[in-house]
C-alpha cells in the first residue's frame, strides 16, 4: 500500500457564488459556500486526493476545486 500524505484542498461552489454575487441565495447551500473551504483529505497522491473530494463535492452540483496542495510534515507529524 502507498504511503499516505495529506493534502489541503480548497473548494468552493460555483452556483452559490453567482448566486451571492446577485444578492439571492441556494435553496439547499449555505451562502458561505461562495467562500473557499479549506478540506484536509489524506491520499497517495494528489490525483487520489482530488478524486476522493470530487465523489464528496460533485463538480456538477457546482463544486469547483480551487486546488490541492501537499501539506508538509513537519517533525515528529505523521
Amino acid at each position: 500500500m502507498s504511503e499516505q500524505k495529506r493534502f489541503e484542498v480548497v473548494i468552493y461552489n460555483r452556483i452559490v457564488r453567482d448566486l451571492v454575487e446577485q444578492h439571492e441565495s441556494h435553496k439547499d447551500l449555505k451562502d458561505d459556500w461562495a467562500d473557499n473551504h479549506y478540506q484536509e483529505i489524506r491520499a497517495s497522491t494528489a490525483d487520489e486526493a482530488r478524486r476522493r473530494v470530487d465523489i464528496r463535492y460533485p463538480g456538477h452540483k457546482g463544486f469547483v476545486v480551487a486546488s490541492v496542495t501537499e501539506v508538509q510534515a513537519f517533525d515528529g507529524e505523521d
